[in-house]
């Protein structure tokens, strides 16, 4: 484990008095034990408390569904990842060599998971209501520029419901590049409306991470202009 551990103490809000929870939330199964899976499995469940409890809050107004569905978009591997990145997290993680070469400090799973054990390594270091406060710092900021009409819905989702309200046809996705292990993958997708004269391309660690990249360029690229986000 490398870099100021201090500093992202303070980023989390949260000063351990146990420095070993915090050295077990950042080994990963590779670098040996005691790792950190059993601390994702209870972060996963206190994120989605937590993350649920803010948007209750939040936004009084909205259905079960819906709630839900920006759930579902704030704890997803993704933004989990974006989060830890923000944090710096990667300079801190504990991995096997072979995870190492292979480029595991920047892996969005291995970054997602890390940061659920994390929020467990200060729940079983303080109490659920610090924990809850740490993810709070995290993800407040995000809930707090949520338009709940459209986000939680993908670039992928908005597009299609976008042409479709004005009849036209859908997008056509297709691969025109795919480099890398099967480990280490990277796709460029094209997406192509016709009707409207449009292509764009996204790129991407998945197909589908591409074609979302993809669809958002369209988006922004609408004759009307991306009229919500």
């Amino acid at each position: 484990m490398s870099g100021d551990t201090a500093r992202l103490e303070a980023a989390l809000g949260h000063r351990f008095r146990d420095p070993q929870l915090l050295r077990q939330a950042l080994t990963h199964r590779s670098f040996g034990l005691p790792h950190n899976e059993r601390l994702e499995f209870l972060g996963d469940s206190i994120l989605n408390a937590a993350v649920a409890r803010l948007l209750f809050d939040t936004f009084p107004a909205l259905s079960e569904g819906e709630l839900s569905r920006l759930r579902a978009s704030l704890v997803k591997k993704e933004t989990l990842a974006e989060l830890a990145q923000d944090l710096n997290l990667s300079v801190h993680l504990r991995l096997g060599e072979g995870e190492v070469r292979s480029g595991g400090h920047q892996r969005p799973s291995i970054l997602a998971d890390t940061l659920e054990a994390l929020f467990a390594a200060i729940c079983l270091d303080s109490d659920y209501a610090e924990a809850s406060r740490a993810v709070a710092r995290l993800v407040g900021p995000r809930i707090a520029a949520i338009n709940p009409l459209t986000h939680g819905k993908d670039s992928k989702t908005r597009l299609q419901e976008w042409l479709q309200a004005r009849r036209h046809g859908l997008p056509q996705y297709s691969i025109v590049n795919q480099q890398g292990e099967a480990h280490d993958q990277h796709f460029v997708v094209e997406c192509r409306i016709s009707e409207l004269n449009l292509t764009t391309r996204g790129d991407g660690a998945s197909r589908r991470a591409a074609e979302q990249a993809a669809a958002t360029l369209a988006l922004d690229s609408l004759p009307e202009g991306r009229s919500s986000k």
